[in-house]
């Protein structure tokens, strides 16, 4: 059986949850190992639109377990809610989510110094999300985070909360001149809502190496390769490891047990939130690709930037994750152009202009004809076939599915993964 890393190779938004979605039709597991509820996939399954932002995009198949690995951080109301909409849906739960007693929990504390904090930088603020992902990871780091097991002892609970929070508190009171939280207000809040879900926290690291004997399993990560906390547009990214070593640490899983590491890359790039992007597009062509893509954030509402595909991001990207295919999604978003560019290389970014230099391009001849729900690469139009070729000489990287659509059967399959 094989374990397969989904990967963005940007800055997110690269089209992960259909991918996932598509591919977990032969899997018996779907691992999310990273991020928050910051991060938003957005599934079309028969017209009926979808968006997780915690729950691991394969939820929404019968038979495949969906694991939270230890390596995110919860927020309890946001999970409770996920939960909610998917069973108003119709969507079967039970027996099917499994989350880390591991996971460090978001306390309201967490998402009050987020938004002082950004607020207090002003002009030069990050562009987080605001919902207490970074002060979370930061705890976590400093050996102060509470995590879901301390949930099951109030006591042990209370006193945990209390040496935190008084942290967080003086922060708030002295530095951001905030106001505090008191230790029962989130107490009160949040014991209730993990009493509802308890029943799926456990300690999920022999589910995934039991699984994985006779299953395939895809292991999923939220935002993309730039967004790395090591490895990424530092200091403009997430607060965890977007790439291969985060699915290390999230899951607790040996790194021999991944047996595949498949790339989402979009047809061209998009970035949320602020930092550089050496290849935004910053004129009516860019707006342009912006409402024929659909691009806004699942889980914000912002406006992605758009510009066009980066490949020297790409080969960082392929290096980084040890990529072996790539999933090209967004394809049909083209169709409109008679001429496309792709960047294969520039100098080094100035992070405070975000200027870059030594721009190279190649430009190609745009097909102008519609590639929408194309299932067979065949009848794909020449030049759309010169333009992925193309990505794949520059990147050195197969190209093993084409996503033609936001559908589940909208998808170009080339390569059996699991094989």
């Amino acid at each position: 059986m094989s374990n397969v890393l989904l990967v963005g190779t940007h800055w997110g938004d690269e089209g992960k949850g259909k991918v996932v979605d598509v591919l977990s039709e032969n899997a018996g597991g779907c691992v999310r190992f990273q991020g928050g509820h910051n991060a938003g996939h957005t599934l079309v399954i028969n017209n009926v639109k979808t968006i997780l932002h915690l729950i691991p995009s394969g939820i929404l198949r019968d038979d495949v377990k969906s694991i939270i690995g230890n390596g995110v951080v919860i927020s309890l109301e946001a999970l409770e809610h996920e939960i909610k909409e998917l069973m108003d849906n119709n969507i079967s739960i039970e027996n099917k989510l499994f989350i880390s007693q591991s996971c460090h929990v978001i306390l309201p504390t967490h998402v009050a110094l987020d938004i002082a904090h950004e607020q207090s930088l002003g002009k030069s603020s990050i562009g987080t999300t605001g919902r207490g992902i970074g002060p979370t990871y930061e705890d976590k780091v400093a050996r102060r985070g509470i995590r879901l097991i301390d949930f099951f002892n109030t006591d042990i609970l209370r006193k945990k909360l209390e040496k935190s929070m008084k942290y967080h508190n003086f922060l708030l009171k002295e530095y951001y001149k905030s106001d505090t939280i008191s230790v029962d207000s989130v107490l009160d809040k949040l014991t209730p809502i993990f009493d509802r879900i308890k029943k799926y926290v456990c300690d999920v690291v022999p589910l995934i190496l039991d699984l994985n004997k006779d299953s395939n399993i895809i292991f999923e990560g939220a935002q993309g390769t730039m967004l790395d906390i090591d490895h990424g547009t530092y200091p403009y990214v997430t607060s965890s490891n977007t790439t291969l070593p985060g699915l290390i640490t999230g899951t607790g899983i040996g790194v021999d047990k991944v047996d595949y590491s498949l790339g989402i890359t979009k047809a061209y790039t998009t970035r949320v939130g602020h930092g550089p992007f050496p290849t935004e597009l910053h004129d009516q062509l860019g707006l342009d690709i912006a409402k024929w893509g659909g691009e806004v954030g699942a889980t914000t509402g912002r406006a992605r930037r758009c510009g066009w595909l980066d490949l020297k991001i790409l080969r960082q990207s392929v290096e980084l994750n040890r990529i072996d295919g790539i999933a090209l999604t967004k394809l049909d978003v083209l169709d409109n152009l008679e001429k496309i560019k792709i960047c294969v290389d520039y100098g080094d970014i100035d992070y405070e202009s975000f200027e870059v230099s030594d721009m190279e391009y190649l430009e190609i001849d745009g097909w102008m004809s519609s590639t929408v729900g194309i299932t067979d690469y065949d009848k794909l139009p020449d030049n759309a076939k010169k333009y992925i070729k193309t990505i794949e000489e520059i990147s050195k990287t197969r190209i093993v599915m084409i996503s033609t659509g936001p559908s589940r059967d909208q998808i170009i399959t080339l390569e059996d993964i699991f094989a």
